[in-house]
Parts: structure tokens; C-alpha cells; sequence
């Protein structure tokens, strides 16, 4: 963790006050403290200049009895809106904005084409967008906490905007805001704003902190707003469901069958792929579950993959992006997360403690060497096998070409099947528990 930040424009932060809490107005104060991102607010007559890739605040506030000529540029911040400062590489691939504080002009070349009455906040889908585990964790969540407060009355400006986003994510950015977002570089009128967020605030990973968060909102409360956004399509998806399932009841199937706990299955192709993953299927269906294969892709209607895995009662998954849809997971579900070699701080880093504060019952799985695909063409007594921390403690480079890159999984079902087993005994008691309220 690298900690936490503030809520926002006049927002709260507990015990100490944020940086940028108190502003007049005809201001930018920018919050550079933080090694995930940086983030900026411009109070007053912000105007839009996309071709200069700026924000302009004007003012008539002069101080100190000093002269300045029209058009003088009295501060000049730049920032690149993304919440990933830490990695240079990556940010230097995000526009940069300039804020730029001048005195007030009357001439024609101030004048706004779209005046808004409500504040904006700017931000990039730039960088690592396109993996679903950032398009969340750098990307939704952070907007989610930087503008709640809002209540939905605020305007989204997005840098290096990606029309697939928008279909992708669309039904949750609707929640979150009252207009339609704005394409920065694309859109070339003057917008005018009374104040701008430039940047966004993030907490940990795939989390939020509600000792930070206006009115104690938590991750359970962003998972809310997933579950509304995409609920008109699950209620068509559970219609068909309960049509195939009265379907099975007219063919005599028990109710016993029909409330078999449900196992989601998110697979995988190239690395880190389960080699058995057939036996794996079977077996789970011989322990009773009514097993789903899910495998997502870039294409795959996001409201599917939030319907199998809402009214699903585990979810197993091989470390990765992949396992970012436990936010998907009903909180009291269960979730086992397989943790390839070498992998153990990112597993419980990204999805294990996610896990938890969403309410999910976590089972870590850590592979054995002789499960690996590594064992294979290592010596056993190589530290690639015997040692991973020492080998991931190299760099990350290290870590990728291995244990991300090239490693396979071939799980011992006889091991496994314990876990298997435990989530089964839970899954039922509590499906049972659910259709019996009255013993409760």
C-alpha cells in the first residue's frame, strides 16, 4: 500500500486537513504528496483549450498591488491525470495538461461555447487500459471515490477517450454522473466550468477507504453501483434462466438438483493456463456443483460475465487480470484464488485482501512445485523452484518472464479437492440457509 489520500474538493480526511480543503476563488492548488497520483483543483472561470492542451483559469485578482497585463500567465502547473505517478514509463505515455492561472481578458478570445453549471473532473484512459484488473483498479474506482461526493453532478472530461470504453463501461459511468462525458482532445469548443478536479484520487488496490470516503462508503458501496448499473440486463439473463429452469422442473428434476451451489470457473489460455482443467470440471460436478466455464475476453458483454458470477456461490481462478471480476461476487461468496509460483505478494496483494474487504470467504491455493510447469524445466533444487522470493526479489522483469509469462498449472485434484470440498459444505449450508429464512 502507498496509503491513502484525501476525499476530494472540500472533503474530509479525517484527522488531518487535506492540503487543497480551503481555496478562494481565482485558484489552482495542486496535492503532490501522494506517490500514486497527483491531482490538481482549479476554482473560478476554468475554460478548456484543447489545442494547447490546457486548462485556463481566469482571474481578477491581482494581490499584492502588482501590475499585470492582460493575458500575463500568473501560475503554470502541469499534470498527467492517471493514478500510476510511481511508474515513469507508463505516465510519460499519458497527455499532460497545463493549468494555467491568468487575469481576467474581455476580449472575443475568452468567450465560452458550452457553459456548465456543474464542476468537471478530467482524467486520462490512457496507460494500462485495455487490462481489466487496471481498468478498475487505475480507472473506476478512482473515479468512483474522487467524484462520489458529487452526487452524480458533475461533468467527466477524458483525455485519450476510447470509444470501446465507453461501451464497455458506459452503464457505470451513467452512474456516476448526470451529463455525458466530454473527449477532451476531440471536442474542440471552449467548456467553461466554476471548478475543475484534474486527476484522481486512489487508496490501495481494487479498495476503498471509508474513513476517507463521505458518508463511510466502501467497496461494498461500488460493488452497488456495478450491481445497478448492470442489473436491466441480468434481470433479462435471470428470465431465461428461470424459463430453462422450469423447463427441468417439467421434466421431473428434484429440487435438490435445482439447488445445487454454483461454481464459476474463470479460465484461461496461454500462461498460467490450468492443464487439467477438464478434470478439474468433472470433478467439481461430482462433488455437486453446477459448474459455469467462463472465459473472458475483450469482447465479452461485461453485464454476462456480472450475471454468471452474481449468482454464483465460488469463484476459482488462476492469479491474474482475470480475477479483478471478484467484484462481481455476491459479499458471503466464496472465492479461491490458485496462486502459481513466484506469484504469492501480488496474489494476496491485488485480489486476496480485495477479497476480504468485500466480504468474500478468500481460499488461497499456493501450487506446489511439482504442479508447476516449471518443474519441468528447472533442476529441483534450482531457486526458481526451492526459493521463488529470492528470484522475484531480482526485479520485476524477473518475475514476469518466470512465474507470469512462462508458467503453467497442472493442479493435484487430490489436494485440491479439499478445497473444493470446503466450499461445497459452505456454499450448501448457506443456499439452504437462504431458502429457509424462518430458521434464521
Amino acid at each position: 500500500s502507498f496509503g491513502a489520500e484525501y476525499d476530494g474538493l472540500n472533503g474530509e480526511m479525517g484527522a488531518n486537513v487535506p492540503l487543497c480543503s480551503s481555496m478562494s476563488n481565482g485558484s489552482i492548488c495542486c496535492d503532490r504528496s501522494s506517490i500514486r497520483s497527483d491531482i490538481c483543483f482549479m476554482k473560478g472561470d476554468v475554460r478548456t483549450h484543447s489545442a494547447s492542451s490546457s486548462l485556463i483559469l481566469y482571474t481578477s485578482r491581482l494581490g499584492e498591488d502588482t501590475i499585470k497585463l492582460e493575458n500575463e500567465v500568473l501560475q503554470k502547473e502541469k499534470i498527467r491525470p492517471y493514478t500510476r505517478k510511481w511508474e515513469t514509463s507508463t505516465m510519460n505515455t499519458i497527455d499532460e495538461l497545463s493549468l494555467i492561472l491568468k487575469k481576467m481578458n474581455l476580449g472575443i478570445d475568452h468567450k465560452c461555447d458550452v457553459v456548465h453549471d456543474v464542476p468537471a473532473v478530467f482524467f486520462s484512459t490512457g496507460g494500462y487500459t485495455g487490462n481489466v484488473y487496471h481498468e478498475f483498479n487505475d480507472g473506476l474506482l478512482p473515479l468512483y471515490i474522487t467524484s462520489q461526493h458529487l452526487n452524480k453532478k458533475v461533468v467527466f472530461v477524458i483525455l485519450e477517450y476510447h470509444d470501446w470504453w465507453m461501451t464497455k463501461y458506459g452503464d457505470v459511468v451513467s452512474l456516476l454522473s448526470d451529463y455525458p462525458p466530454i473527449d477532451f482532445s476531440g471536442d474542440n469548443r471552449t467548456h467553461c466550468f466554476h471548478e475543475a478536479i484534474v486527476g484522481m484520487k486512489i487508496h490501495d488496490e481494487l479498495a476503498i477507504d471509508p474513513l476517507l470516503m463521505e458518508g463511510n462508503k466502501s467497496i461494498v458501496d461500488f460493488r452497488n453501483v456495478l450491481n445497478q448499473a448492470y442489473w436491466p440486463r441480468i434481470r433479462g439473463l435471470i428470465q431465461d434462466e428461470e424459463r430453462e429452469a422450469q423447463l427441468k422442473m417439467n421434466e421431473n428434476v428434484t429440487s435438490l438438483d435445482m439447488k445445487k451451489p454454483k461454481l464459476a470457473l474463470l479460465s484461461r489460455n496461454g500462461s498460467r493456463a490450468i492443464t487439467n482443467e477438464y478434470s478439474l470440471v468433472k470433478m467439481a460436478e461430482e462433488i455437486g456443483f453446477e459448474v459455469e466455464v467462463v472465459r473472458p475476453d475483450r469482447r465479452t458483454e461485461l453485464a454476462k460475465i456480472y450475471g454468471t458470477l452474481n449468482s454464483s456461490d465460488v469463484m476459482v481462478g488462476v492469479h491474474g487480470a482475470a480475477m479483478t471480476h471478484l467484484l462481481f461476487m455476491k459479499p458471503g461468496s466464496m472465492f479461491i484464488q490458485v496462486i502459481p509460483l513466484g506469484t504469492d505478494w501480488a496474489a494476496e496483494t491485488y485480489y486476496g485482501e480485495p477479497a476480504r474487504k468485500l466480504g468474500l470467504r478468500y481460499i488461497p491455493y499456493k501450487v506446489l512445485p511439482r504442479e508447476s510447469s516449471l518443474y519441468g524445466k528447472y533442476d529441483k533444487n534450482d531457486p526458481v523452484l526451492k526459493d521463488p522470493m529470492s528470484v522475484t526479489a531480482r526485479g520485476w522483469e524477473f518475475t514476469k518472464k518466470i512465474y507470469l509469462d512462462a508458467q503453467n498449472v497442472r493442479l493435484d485434484l487430490m489436494r485440491f479437492q479439499k478445497r473444493l470440498s470446503r466450499a461445497y459444505h459452505y456454499s450448501t449450508i448457506k443456499k439452504n440457509r437462504n431458502s429457509h429464512p424462518q430458521q434464521l
